[in-house]
C-alpha cells in the first residue's frame, strides 16, 4: 500500500521558480530578540499566474487520491542478498506498520487539501421577510433576495494552492523517511535474533562441554585422582548456564514481539532468523555517504518541502493587505396593489448590483502576519541545515562502529577464538592427565563461551550499523553480505 522513495513524484525544476516576497526579512517595526541574520537571505520571484495553476492542475493529475499507490519494488540490497525471510517483512513491515498507514492517510489528506486551497469562497444567497410590508408608492414590499459572491485576491489564492501542495510533499518525505525508519529497526532486529539464537546454539553446545568435563571429574574421583569439589564446581557452572539460556530465551521474544508489532502481527509469531551472516562496510567514506544522504534522505527533503511552503507562506500573508472584494445582487418583489400612476411603474419589482471592498487599514496587524511568516520560514530554512549537520555526524559515527565491529569480528575469528580453543583443548587434556586443576579448565571454558558470544555480537553489531548507515543515506548503501534463513 505504501509506496516507497521516487523522485518522479514531481519534478526537481520547480523547486527552482519557489517564491514568495521580495524579500523575507521581517520588517522591525519593533524591537525581536534573537541574534538571527537575514543579510543572506536570497530574493524571490514569484512565477506566473499561468505557470502556478498549470503547477497545481499537474500535481492534483499526478497524485489524485483516487490513484493507487505504485507497486514497491525490491531493493538492490534485497536483490543481492539470499534474505527470503527479512524480503517478506520488509514487505509486511511497509504495508501494515500503523504508523505508516497513518502517515499515508495524512498525505493523501494534505493533497485532497492541495485541490481546493485555490478555490473561491462559496457563493451566499438570502432572503428578508418583513413582518410588515414596506409599503412604497410602486406597491407593497414584503421580502427582498440577495446574492453575494467574495473575491479575494486571486494570487493568494495560487499562492496558498502551492503552499499546500508543498505540505503535501513534505509528508510524503515523512512518509518516506518513516518507511526507511521501520526498515531499519526491521533489519536491526532480525540480526538481533540471529545474536540471540547463536547465545542459545553456543550455550547448548557448552552445555554439552561441561556435561563431559564433570563426566571426567566423576571417573577422576572413582579412581581417587580428584576431589567432589570438582563436580560440584562443574555442577554450578552448569547451572549459571542454565539461568543463561532462560534470559537469551526471554530476550528472544522481546526481540520477536517487536519484530512482530513493526510488521502489523501478532506478537508471538515464530520469526526465522538468519543461519549465518557475512556482512562487510560499504567501500565509501563518511564523506561519500553525506553526500548520498544529502541528495537522497526523505527527512532532509521534508524539511526542505517545508522551507518552500514557508516561502509561500510568506506570498501569502504579504498579499493579505489586498483588498476583498465583495460583489451582490438584490431583487425585491412588489405587489400590484396600487392604483395606477403616472409618476412610477405600479407592480414592477426593483433590483440593484453592489459592490463592497474591505479597507485594510491596520498596518501594524498586517506587518505582524507577514513577520510571523517569514520567521517561521527562516525556522524552516535552519531546521535544513540542522538535519544536514546531523546527519553528518551520524554517519560518521556509524560507520566508525561499523569499523569497530568489523575489526573485531576479524580478531576474534582469526586470533583470539582459536588461542582459546587450543587453550581449552590442551588443559582439558591435561586435568584428564592430572597435571592441572578443574577450576583451570571451567576458567578456559567460561572465556570460550565468552569470547564466542563476542564474536557473534560482533557481526550483529556490524549488520546492524550497515542498516542504519542505509537509513541515514537515503538509500542502500553498496554491500556485500549475504545469510540464509533457517
Amino acid at each position: 500500500m505504501l509506496a516507497l522513495r521516487s523522485k518522479k513524484l514531481f519534478p526537481l525544476a520547480t523547486l527552482l521558480v519557489i517564491g514568495g516576497c521580495s524579500t523575507t526579512e521581517p520588517s522591525r517595526t519593533a524591537p525581536i530578540a534573537g541574534p538571527l541574520d537575514f543579510a543572506a537571505e536570497p530574493t524571490y520571484h514569484l512565477p506566473s499566474d499561468e505557470k502556478l495553476l498549470a503547477h497545481g492542475r499537474e500535481n492534483r493529475e499526478l497524485n489524485s487520491i483516487d490513484q493507487p499507490p505504485p507497486p514497491i519494488a525490491l531493493t538492490a540490497y534485497q536483490e543481492a542478498t539470499n534474505t527470503a525471510s527479512l524480503i517478506m517483512l520488509e514487505q509486511m513491515a511497509r504495508d501494515r506498520n500503523p504508523r505508516l498507514t497513518r502517515l499515508y492517510h495524512e498525505y493523501q489528506a494534505a493533497l485532497a487539501k492541495s485541490q481546493y486551497a485555490d478555490k473561491l469562497p462559496d457563493p451566499r444567497f438570502g432572503v428578508n421577510v418583513f413582518g410588515n410590508a414596506l409599503e412604497t408608492a410602486a406597491g407593497s414590499q414584503r421580502a427582498n433576495m440577495a446574492f453575494s459572491q467574495a473575491l479575494p485576491w486571486l494570487a493568494r489564492l495560487q499562492a496558498d494552492e502551492q503552499r499546500a501542495i508543498f505540505e503535501a510533499y513534505a509528508i510524503h518525505a515523512e512518509l518516506e523517511a518513516e518507511s526507511l525508519r521501520v526498515e531499519a529497526a526491521v533489519r536491526a532486529n532480525w540480526y538481533r535474533l540471529y545474536v540471540l539464537d547463536k547465545q542459545i546454539e553456543i550455550a547448548k553446545a557448552n552445555q554439552e562441554l561441561l556435561q563431559s568435563l564433570i563426566d571426567v571429574a566423576n571417573a577422576r574421583i572413582a579412581t581417587g585422582a580428584a576431589s567432589q569439589g570438582d563436580v560440584l564446581l562443574g555442577t554450578l557452572e552448569l547451572s549459571q548456564l542454565e539461568e543463561r539460556l532462560l534470559t537469551y530465551r526471554r530476550q528472544r521474544e522481546g526481540v520477536q514481539a517487536e519484530l512482530n508489532r513493526l510488521v502489523g502481527r501478532p506478537a508471538e509469531t515464530v520469526v526465522a532468523s538468519p543461519k549465518m551472516l557475512t556482512p562487510h562496510l560499504p567501500g565509501m567514506s563518511a564523506e561519500e555517504i553525506s553526500q548520498v544522504a544529502i541528495n537522497n534522505q526523505p527527512e532532509i527533503e521534508a524539511a526542505q518541502m517545508r522551507t518552500h511552503a514557508s516561502r509561500w507562506g510568506v506570498e501569502v500573508a504579504r498579499l493579505m493587505r489586498r483588498p476583498e472584494f465583495v460583489l451582490s445582487a438584490s431583487y425585491y418583489p412588489t405587489d400590484d396593489n396600487r392604483p395606477p400612476s403616472t409618476v412610477v411603474d405600479v407592480g414592477q419589482d426593483p433590483w440593484a448590483l453592489g459592490a463592497q471592498v474591505s479597507i485594510p487599514i491596520w498596518r501594524d496587524k498586517y506587518d505582524a502576519i507577514e513577520n510571523e511568516a517569514k520567521w517561521k520560514h527562516q525556522a524552516a530554512h535552519a531546521s535544513v541545515e540542522e538535519l544536514t549537520d546531523r546527519y553528518e555526524s551520524l554517519i560518521v559515527d556509524l560507520l566508525a562502529e561499523g569499523r569497530r565491529s568489523q575489526e573485531t569480528a576479524t580478531l576474534y575469528q582469526a586470533t583470539i577464538l582459536p588461542q582459546a580453543r587450543q587453550t581449552l583443548d590442551a588443559d582439558q587434556a591435561a586435568y584428564s592427565n592430572g597435571t592441572v586443576e578443574f577450576d583451570r579448565v571451567i576458567r578456559d571454558y567460561r572465556n570460550l563461551l565468552t569470547l564466542e558470544v563476542g564474536y557473534h555480537q560482533a557481526i550483529g553489531d556490524l549488520a546492524t550499523a550497515i542498516a542504519k548507515l542505509s537509513q541515514a543515506a537515503g538509500q542502500d548503501v553498496a554491500l556485500n553480505a549475504s545469510s540464509n534463513s533457517n
